[in-house]
């Protein structure tokens, strides 16, 4: 039977829509190249995880300079948010705006806050989000308190927000989508980059997944790799191909939905490529591909050779200090490195990995990427090219250095800091952006094509800035907006 929608991908921006759509009664079919990752010993080995890249695709990108690398990418149902550090924070209310940076002016939104606060809400309700109100005085309104209280402080952590505190810093709560418990019961780790197959972690599989599958109208089939969308002369998505188990196989949908990643989404656009959109689907503005941007980051140790960190997990609190004015961005707590996790990362010997790791208090540092039409995404004889044009670089080495000066005063005599290099992806977006203009964007403000009325994109790719908080529930709440507008215009008769 011909589904009524079909969704691209599994991951925070299709799991999100297809729990929207789910209780429209509509066919709806989820196709999702990878497949469910099941539990194996590897799932909380920091050796397996970090250095051997057990997880890792077996998939090789080219940046910029043609030279070959194997990206930080998952496929599996649920996506990168599988391995993600459950991070659920909104966007500011000013990253809506442009913004003046160091390393230029960001476009803003065609839409404010105000106009996705209410989907905010419904995206920190179905990803069982853990917060508090109150503390963080660049947190943007909320009509209503988290769902569920904060994932608690470690004994050492709360000394460390006591010595932040006293240092002149307002440390406060991370939004998280942890069940602290379920994740603590199946080993004692932390979640942030460890793949979540006991449900521990509130992901698109074991949310907004696991809400669409309880509805019998919605379908999900693994394993089917989609690698040409089919439009006609009239602009109309008529279908995709894909392949399974290696075989071609091909379906139409009245609606398509893209909701593979940034890089992937922009990828196929490029690759569906025909007589009538010679420059790739969606594409008549230039603009696919374009504008890419991945946060910069680094990784920031705090030590005292005299004090032990005891945290297993320590990744509850963040500083929103050097957000704005100006805006440097924002620092959170890495999930807890420890001595296997530092020596796969660097080459230091494990027993002084363990010292080191066994003292630090590891911070991530994180500063927008602005948009550059340059920085793109590419096929070179059909293998991507992701062609990244780091900017806003000094704003980022600023925030470090306020970081570790403030991380001194807080009593601790050795900071250390590593910047996260390509291989590590740190929030990719961008791609098909959002705009009011088709001459300039891809997709409108409920992430409907302007080329392709049937087609939608909900993943990633849209954001027209990377502002500098984890963009996960962002993407979810445009996934719920762009689910209530398919619902009114599309299924209203």
């Amino acid at each position: 039977m011909q589904p009524d929608v079909v969704i691209i991908g599994s991951g925070m921006g299709g799991a999100t829509l297809a729990a929207a759509l789910a209780p429209t009664g509509r066919r709806i079919l989820i196709l999702e190249r990878g497949e469910h990752l099941q539990p194996s010993p590897r799932d909380r080995d920091a050796q397996a995880i970090f250095g051997d890249g057990a997880f890792r695709p077996n998939e090789q990108w080219l940046d910029g300079q043609d030279v070959s690398f194997n990206p930080g990418n998952y496929y599996n149902v649920g996506g990168n948010s599988k391995f993600y550090g459950a991070a659920l924070i909104r966007y500011r209310a000013a990253d809506f705006d442009p913004i003046v940076h160091q390393g230029g002016t960001t476009p803003g939104w065609p839409i404010s806050y105000d106009d996705l606060a209410d989907d905010y809400q419904a995206a920190e309700a179905l990803y069982a989000v853990r917060g508090t109100l109150g503390e963080d005085p660049t947190e943007p309104p909320h009509a209503a308190d988290y769902p569920h209280g904060p994932v608690p402080d470690e004994a050492d952590i709360a000394d460390l927000r006591a010595r932040l505190t006293q240092a002149g810093l307002r440390p406060c709560t991370i939004p998280l989508g942890v069940d602290l418990d379920r994740w603590l019961m199946a080993g004692q780790t932390t979640w942030d980059a460890y793949p979540n197959t006991c449900g521990g972690k509130m992901d698109a599989e074991s949310c907004g997944l696991a809400t669409a599958l309880a509805y019998d109208n919605v379908t999900l089939k693994t394993g089917c790799l989609v690698n040409r969308l089919v439009s006609d002369a009239s602009g109309r998505i008529t279908g995709l191909r894909y392949e399974m188990d290696g075989q071609g196989a091909s379906l139409t949908a009245p609606i398509i939905v893209l909701a593979a990643g940034a890089v992937q989404s922009a990828a196929l656009l490029l690759a569906s490529a025909n007589d009538n959109c010679p420059t790739g689907l969606a594409n008549h503005s230039d603009q696919v591909g374009r504008n890419f941007m991945n946060h910069n980051c680094s990784a920031v140790l705090a030590l005292h050779p005299l004090r032990r960190n005891r945290a297993i997990y320590q990744k509850t609190l963040m500083l929103n200090d050097f957000y704005q004015d100006p805006p440097l961005g924002n620092v959170q707590m890495l999930g807890k490195i420890t001595g296997p996790i530092l020596a796969a990362q660097t080459k230091l010997p494990a027993w002084g990995a363990g010292l080191i790791a066994a003292r630090s208090f590891d911070f991530y540092a994180m500063s927008e990427d602005l948009p550059n039409p340059d920085s793109r995404v590419t096929l070179q004889d059909g293998q991507i090219k992701l062609d990244w044009r780091r900017s806003n670089w000094d704003a980022h080495l600023q925030l470090v250095r306020s970081l570790k000066s403030a991380l001194k005063r807080a009593g601790f005599p050795i900071v250390l800091s590593r910047a996260f290099d390509r291989r590590t992806p740190s929030h990719q977006c961008g791609t098909a952006r959002m705009g009011a203009d088709p001459k300039t964007s891809v997709v409108d403000t409920f992430c409907r094509s302007h080329d392709h009325k049937n087609l939608f994109i909900v993943d990633a790719s849209v954001l027209p800035t990377s502002a500098a908080v984890n963009p996960a529930l962002t993407i979810a709440a445009l996934a719920l907006r762009a689910g209530r507008h398919i619902a009114r215009t599309e299924f209203a008769a």
